[in-house]
Order: C-alpha cells, then sequence, then structure tokens
C-alpha cells in the first residue's frame, strides 16, 4: 500500500519541479503536505487522496505569489501622474482692478469748454423803448429762434415806459424755449457781491454752453474791455451771447446804438451794471 501511495506522490514532485521558479515555493508546500499526509491516508480508505488535494493547494499559493509580485510592481513604480497646476498664480477676478460699475450713481455732466460765442440774428430796437424785446429777440435768435419785436413786446406787456423786470423776460423766454430753461437771478443792492458775480459767471457758462442767449435788464454806466463807455441811467436790456476765460468775460449785443452792436466787458462789470436789477439765465 505504501508504495502505491509514493508512485503518484513521485510524479507529482517531477512535474511541479518542471513548473517555473516563482512556483517553486508552491511545490515545497505541496511535498511537505503530501509527505504528512500520507500517514492519514494509511489510515483509512474511505479519506480523499492526499495527491487529489495537492492541485488546489498549489494554485492557491500562485494566486498568492502573482499577487504579492503584482502588488509589489504598483508599489515600487515611478509616479507618472502630471504634477499640480494649482500654483500661487492668481485668479482673473482677483487681479482684475476694474471696479463695478455703480448703476445708482449719475454721470458727470460734461465740462464747459473754456470760451464760447454763439451766432445770433443782430437788430436794433425799432423804437427807444423797445430795448426789453430786441434783447429778448437777439436771446432767441442764438438758440435758432426767430421772433419779431413786436409779436415779443406784446407778450412782454412793452410800452413807452419800457418793459418792467427781469421776471417778464423770463416768462416771455420760457414760453417760447422748450424746457422752460430760464430762471430770474435779482440783484437787489447797490453793487454785486462776489457769491452774486460767481452766481452769474457759472449761469452765463451753462446758458451760453447749452446754446441759450442771456437777457440782463441794466442800469447805469460800464467801460467795456476796449475802453467804450456805455450809459443807461434810466435802464436797459442788453443780450449776452458769448463768453471767454471761462466766464470772466462776456459779449453783449446791444441794440441802442448799431455802430456799437457788440462789444465785451468783464462779468463783474457786468454784475455791478445790473444791480437794482436782474437777468435772465
Amino acid at each position: 500500500m505504501e508504495e502505491i501511495v509514493k508512485q503518484p506522490l513521485k510524479r507529482q514532485l517531477r512535474r511541479l519541479a518542471s513548473e517555473r521558479p516563482y512556483q517553486l515555493a508552491a511545490a515545497s508546500a505541496v511535498a511537505l503536505v503530501l509527505a504528512s499526509g500520507t500517514g492519514a491516508l494509511l489510515t483509512g480508505a474511505d479519506e480523499a487522496p492526499a495527491a487529489a488535494q495537492a492541485p488546489v493547494a498549489a494554485a492557491e499559493l500562485r494566486d498568492d505569489t502573482v499577487a504579492s509580485r503584482g502588488q509589489a510592481r504598483v508599489e515600487t513604480a515611478p509616479s507618472t501622474a502630471a504634477p499640480s497646476t494649482a500654483s500661487a498664480t492668481p485668479s482673473a477676478s482677483a487681479t482684475s482692478a476694474t471696479p463695478t460699475p455703480d448703476p445708482t450713481r449719475e454721470p458727470e455732466p460734461a465740462k464747459a469748454p473754456a470760451s464760447k460765442t454763439l451766432d445770433y440774428d443782430y437788430q436794433a430796437q425799432t423804437t427807444y423803448y423797445n430795448c426789453g424785446p430786441a434783447a429778448v429777440r437777439h436771446a432767441l435768435s442764438a438758440a435758432g429762434i426767430a421772433r419779431s419785436q413786436d409779436a415779443l413786446g406784446a407778450g412782454l406787456g412793452t410800452d413807452e415806459m419800457g418793459t418792467d423786470s427781469a421776471q417778464d423776460t423770463t416768462r416771455v423766454l420760457n414760453a417760447t424755449v422748450k424746457g422752460e430753461p430760464y430762471r430770474t437771478r435779482m440783484i437787489p443792492g447797490g453793487a454785486a457781491t462776489p457769491a452774486q458775480m460767481d452766481r452769474l459767471q457759472a449761469d452765463v457758462v451753462a446758458a451760453i454752453s447749452a446754446g441759450r442767449g442771456v437777457v440782463v435788464n441794466v442800469a447805469g454806466s460800464v467801460t467795456d474791455t476796449a475802453g467804450g463807455w456805455h450809459s443807461f441811467p434810466g435802464g436797459h436790456y442788453v443780450a449776452v451771447v458769448g463768453y471767454r476765460d471761462e466766464g470772466r468775460t462776456v459779449k453783449i449785443a446791444d441794440s441802442a446804438d448799431p455802430a456799437a452792436a457788440s462789444y465785451w466787458v468783464s462779468t463783474i462789470a457786468l454784475a455791478n451794471w445790473a444791480a437794482t436789477r436782474g437777468y435772465s439765465a
């Protein structure tokens, strides 16, 4: 009986020895199992032969061995993953220096030019008392609006005593110009204050920049920038149709004398000339 068991055992050992080198460990283990199992086979014929169990054990060992080698190769292989590109480069939103516009903020008005003169249609006053209608006509013609002195005189209430005040010229100008942009500014004292001079300068620049002439009710005398003298003790109306030097000097359209149809005066002189009266701008 022992000889019968040894013959299959020898054949099994020779077959295992011919396997690849990494299976030698499995063969040794199988030999140990077979050797120890010989006695057990001799003791009972109804138990499974040891030779039948050997391939299962060898297969299990081969799988474990292959798994160990594969795991080792994975652990020792150099990493081929691309290096991280997450550097200190800031995002586009972080580096953007463009401020977020505020939709509630009103846009800044355009800056007025340092000098501007309007084109206008000059006409001498048709009567000695029609200076008011003539000055309003000059201002309207600078805005491209044509009106006769008679039509304007009727609206102003002009008579042989003249036109009452700057409030009347403001009323008629607003009745003719779209948007009613004119306002009356009074200079009640005997001389203009610095604040009133600044106000007149700002009003002239704003009106002329918008294409509108200014009508001023004056009284007394003034000397223009060329040395000319202009005197109206009982009162007079003139139109401002231009400015220079950011409004420090203004151009006057005067209907009283065609020989002196226009001239330049300082805004300070004009403000004092309009003292006790006022203007429409």
